[in-house]
């Protein structure tokens, strides 16, 4: 038997070569029977297949340092008839199983399946594991299946292909990964382990690189973009911290140069990140990081996010992490009344605008670009050929950002996507020649989330809106989401606005929709260039408060039950038909001097009001009429003891 199964593993090490899993220029590391990674063989020491409790191994085990929450394993048997035992059937069936220890060990012993995933469930508590049960003693005649456990998962499932194809075959590395890493298990895993990471760097940063609020997302975009040149790359450990910090520097004005953007630009770009060249705590050792704080800093964003731009490019991801990690910094930003966009938002702006590959979207507020990048997914997904990218890329994506640490981020953003970088401007979205240039794109579809409560009179969000919409072509279509003050208060801008443009939509949004930021806020839609007055038509108003996000703690708001697909479709496929149901949108005549929002329009829907509602509200009423009286009461009681 010995001797049959070692033609089985020859399968198995030809495939694997002619799949590139030996090439010398990959990080791939194929072992057989043993593994010199230490978790690994940690987790595979007490993982006998007799249940005694000894070493257990699988013939093969793949791994890499660029994936490294990522482990392959191949279990062989020589007979076809020994691939897998009828209770793994039962398992993937869905049913439970009881069964002894002595009978569980036979059976793993026996079954490549069976034995691959008890290795994989071992492995699983700390990788997602790639587990191949692979039988026979020919290339034709051998079977193969593929399965994943993804971590500290409860249990396997069968691994597809992304077009949801069986894999029964040896795939090259990259083709494995990419399979895995979109499975929803997965995804979820790494999002959270991600999430956590910012909340553990941020806290790193506060406690012992001393650096300011606004200091702290340039540090990380300055990094990223420094991992993408391979020298640097390979060798950061090398220097001693003051020459680290030089060299950071060095690096990112390299990388900076190589992109296709004006100078100017460039030089706009660099200029923030040159406080991080000179901060004086990240130039010298510290206690217990002998090679400095600036090292520890790379070498954990190299471990824990570069991965998801080299390997996985999961950029949804990336900016989920820059969005949490901007949340912790946002002292500086609240001062400046700017609130981010929740990335569900920005999606959802794509989507009402129906941008395809031939739109053109400019934000004249584009913060770190989340806008535009949504855009900029939705317009890929329309493109067809390499020229209908490189076209969105070159000319789709228009933004202007006035904060230079904010502009710097957002082509940092840009450049790790390789996309958009060359119309962004930095400066103020009314300066005169840069209103011009953004004019001269032509855009079609506009978008903004204005600075919120701002002292300034000329700085109020409607005249953002106005000039975003003043910015566009004829027809073209602008959103704004903006506070829910903007739709209820007079407002001589109101007037100007509706004097040149007309009124679509608007939307009144989840209360809580920007926590831990108090403001509610609304969504308004316009058609630029086409007076409201003249087009005479009604505006349609939603009431979109419930986007399946619940508060979580720690975590912010989260879509915990995956409810928020469903609900942006039905949100999406309303408004596009101006669809009027009770209680949840309606269509009304509006003036510059009405209130703008559903809550004032729509008929309130009795049907879905049960018994217990209604009670509910009668006790909560007389519960706080009562709190009332006795307030009253003591008030008055202590008013005559003051006379």
């Amino acid at each position: 038997m010995a001797k049959n199964e070692r033609k089985t593993e020859n399968i198995v090490r030809d495939l694997l070569r002619e799949n590139g899993f030996y090439e010398e220029t990959s990080d791939l590391q194929v072992e057989e029977q043993k593994s010199n990674i230490e978790a690994v063989k940690r987790l595979l020491k007490a993982a006998s297949k007799s249940g005694g409790g000894g070493m257990g191994s699988p013939e093969f085990i793949v791994s890499a340092p660029s994936t490294p929450d990522f482990v392959m394993i191949v279990e062989c048997k020589a007979l076809v008839a020994d691939h897998a035992s009828s209770t793994i059937s039962a398992i993937f069936g869905g049913s439970e199983i009881d069964e002894d220890a002595s009978i569980y060990a036979k059976r793993v012993q026996k079954f490549a399946v069976d034995g691959v995933l008890h290795y994989a469930h071992a492995l699983s508590r700390e990788f997602n594991v790639i587990a191949i049960a692979v039988s026979g003693e020919t290339k034709k005649g051998a079977k193969f299946s593929t399965y994943l456990w993804p971590k500290s998962g409860p249990k396997p499932k069968e691994l597809t292909a992304r077009d949801g194809a069986q894999i029964d075959k040896i795939i090259p590395w990259d083709d494995y990964l990419s399979s895995a890493i979109f499975d929803p298990q997965v995804q979820k895993l790494r999002f959270d382990e991600l999430m956590a990471f910012s909340t553990e760097l941020h806290d790193f940063m506060r406690d012992h690189a001393k650096l300011t609020e606004s200091e702290k997302p340039l540090l990380v975009s300055g990094t990223l973009i420094a991992l993408r040149n391979k020298a640097f790359s390979a060798s950061f450990g090398l220097h001693t911290p003051s020459q680290l910090q030089k060299e950071w520097m060095r690096v990112i004005q390299e990388e900076i140069q190589k992109a296709d953007i004006p100078q100017a630009k460039k030089d706009n770009m660099t200029q923030p990140y040159s406080s991080i060249a000179v901060h004086p705590e990240l130039g010298k050792a510290a206690k217990g990081y002998p090679k400095g704080v600036m090292f520890e800093l790379i070498d954990r964003l190299n471990k824990k996010v570069w991965p998801f731009i080299s390997v996985y490019h999961d950029f949804d991801v990336v900016g989920k992490f820059y969005g949490e990690f901007l949340k912790y910094t946002g002292g500086d930003k609240k001062a400046l009344g700017i609130v981010l966009t929740p990335r569900h938002i920005t999606e959802l702006f794509a989507l009402l605008a129906n941008v395809n590959k031939g739109s053109k979207v400019l934000d004249i507020c584009a913060g770190t670009g989340a806008f535009l990048i949504s855009a900029m997914h939705q317009m890929f997904r329309t493109a067809v050929t390499d020229d209908d990218r490189e076209k969105i890329r070159k000319h789709g994506l228009i933004g202007i950002e006035q904060q230079p640490n904010m502009f710097a981020l957002a082509a940092s953003n840009m450049i790790l996507r390789g996309d958009g970088k060359a119309n962004l401007y930095q400066g103020s979205c009314f300066d005169e020649a840069i209103t011009k240039e953004v004019k001269a794109h032509g855009c079609d579809v506009g978008m903004v989330n204005p600075p919120y409560s701002q002292a300034d009179s000329d700085l109020h969000e409607l005249r953002f809106v106005k000039h975003m919409l003043d910015c566009l072509r004829p027809g073209g279509t602008g959103i704004a989401i903006v506070p829910m003050s903007c739709a209820l208060s007079a407002n001589q801008l109101r007037a100007e606005i509706l004097k040149e443009h007309t009124l679509e939509a608007v939307v009144s949004m989840p209360d809580e929709l920007f926590y831990p930021v108090g403001v509610i806020t609304c969504i308004m839609i316009f058609t630029a260039h086409k007076s409201h007055a003249s087009e005479g038509r009604k505006t349609w108003f939603g009431y979109w408060k419930a986007d399946g996000f619940e508060k979580t703690k720690h975590k912010g708001r989260v879509d915990l039950s995956d409810a928020w697909p469903r609900i942006r479709d039905r949100w999406v496929e309303s408004f596009r038909n101006r669809e009027v149901h009770l209680g949840e949108s309606v269509t009304q005549k509006v003036v510059a001097e009405d209130e703008w929002c559903a809550e004032a329009y729509l008929e309130t829907d009795y049907t879905s009001i049960r018994k217990e509602d209604f009670e509910r509200v009668v006790r909560n009423y007389a519960i706080y009429r009562l709190a009332g009286r006795k307030n009253l009461l003591t008030s008055e009681a202590d008013g005559e003891e003051d006379e």
